[in-house]
């Protein structure tokens, strides 16, 4: 079959590099692709990502199925407009795909079909967030509520910045539209857990548990940004910490939204706070997360197209997922600036030998030029690689790593650090 990808990251280059071992898949488009992607597919060039442009690329080259990377052309409807035309495709409608469009749409269907979260306040105006300011201790968190590219979180220390930052926001300065709205959220303590699950609108696979690295620097110092790193890890959570984030978490979502009249069909993603409470929703996201998609792939040892293929037909309930036991490690390089400006237009060497030390190079934020691979984003390269335990997995990334080389490139030394007294605990 053809199958086409939508976006031009890491996440999509993961995506792509998976669909390109399987034997059900005869030939493979993205849209618009990157470098890295076109040595495993035919990127195509449409004229924007609004729903309808990328609908026509699909049927010129008759595609048989779509997979959608990124959120904002689910967020914008992509989903409806492709089942209107009849062309298979796996994400969630509009309507479901609100979830992660707004932040408060995403806290009133938690409260709706009791989720555990965060007690927050929502406020639609400077004067209205910071009166409801006094109703919180610090730290506290202020979310924007519309799509800021993993950028409209910020925990704040005191009131001062409270204050400073929700000005920011309702400017627009800070996160432009998204910030029109806002979430004020209790801070809450525990680890950060990625949960990602493959829905059909009423059967869930999950995949395994991820921990994403958000903060810029080691330590989790910094701005929020993309993500700087990911690693995929079994022993991240228990299984029986799986079955309560299945049973309090995600079915009641997939099984709420059904009943509602908006089944959900791709991957759900729930950023959890686990909490000495049991786990907590930070956020939803409405496709695979980025990077987390990259070890992610690295670990799935089955095929992706035929995962894909049951959830967009419904027909999820006989499928398992198989994984290799070794945990993935990826490390994201950036470019000089990120997450605030980015300097672009820099040339990129050693990604060859990085590879021949048995990591994978996703590609994201690259240009291909006479002159060579040049920089052309934030989050440039995305280096993984899989060992027999974490701390293997560890040194093999950051070998790769220091294999690459672009003007200002920077990246955290600790992606993966927190799972190593887990790792540890287990062996003994």
């Amino acid at each position: 079959m053809k199958v086409l990808v939508i976006g031009s990251g890491g996440r999509e280059h993961a995506i792509v590099w998976r669909l390109a071992k399987s034997p059900l898949v005869k030939k493979l488009y993205a849209a618009p692709g990157n470098p890295g992607m076109a040595m495993l597919a035919e990127c195509l060039a449409p004229s924007s990502m609004q729903p309808e442009v990328l609908l026509d690329a699909a049927e010129t080259i008759d595609a048989d199925l779509t997979v959608v990377g990124p959120e904002a052309p689910l967020v914008a409807g992509i989903v409806d407009c492709f089942q209107k035309a009849g062309r298979r495709i796996i994400g969630p409608t509009q309507a479901a795909a609100r979830l992660e469009g707004s932040k408060i749409f995403a806290k009133k269907t938690m409260q709706r079909f009791g989720v555990p979260t965060a007690a927050c306040i929502t406020a639609e105006s400077y004067n209205e967030a910071r009166e409801a300011l006094s109703k919180f201790s610090y730290p506290l968190v202020l979310k924007a509520d519309g799509l800021a590219a993993g950028k409209g979180v910020v925990i704040v220390g005191n009131r001062q910045d409270a204050e400073q930052t929700l000005e920011a926001m309702f400017s627009g300065a800070l996160v432009g539209e998204a910030g029109s709205r806002v979430v004020i959220e209790e801070f809450l303590q525990g680890e950060e857990v990625s949960f990602i699950v493959l829905s059909d609108g009423r059967h869930v696979l999950p995949l395994l548990p991820t921990q994403d690295h958000k903060a810029v620097f080691d330590g989790d110092r910094g701005p929020n940004t993309g993500g700087m790193g990911a690693y995929c890890d079994s022993r991240i959570l228990s299984s029986k910490q799986v079955e309560q984030i299945l049973e309090q978490v995600i079915m009641p979502v997939i099984e709420g939204m059904n009943q509602e009249g908006s089944p959900y069909k791709g991957f759900l993603y729930a950023g959890l706070m686990m909490t000495a409470d049991g786990p907590k929703v930070l956020e939803f996201n409405v496709r695979l997360g980025d990077p987390e998609t990259q070890p992610l792939l690295h670990a799935l040892d089955c095929d992706l197209a035929e995962a894909l293929l049951a959830a967009a037909g419904g027909e999820l309930g006989s499928v398992r997922l198989a994984w290799r036991p070794e945990p993935s490690v990826c490390v994201v390089l950036a470019a000089e600036g990120y997450p605030a400006k980015p300097s672009t237009g820099d040339l990129i060497t050693g990604i060859e030998a990085a590879e021949a030390t048995g990591a994978t190079v996703f590609q994201a934020g690259t240009r291909k030029t006479p002159d060579g691979l040049l920089t052309a984003g934030g989050r440039v390269l995305g280096v993984t690689a899989s060992g027999p335990d974490l701390p293997t997995a560890i040194e093999k990334t950051y070998e790769a790593v220091r294999k690459i080389n672009f003007r200002g490139m920077h990246y955290r030394r600790d992606i993966g650090s927190k799972g190593l007294k887990r790792w540890a605990a287990t062996i003994q």
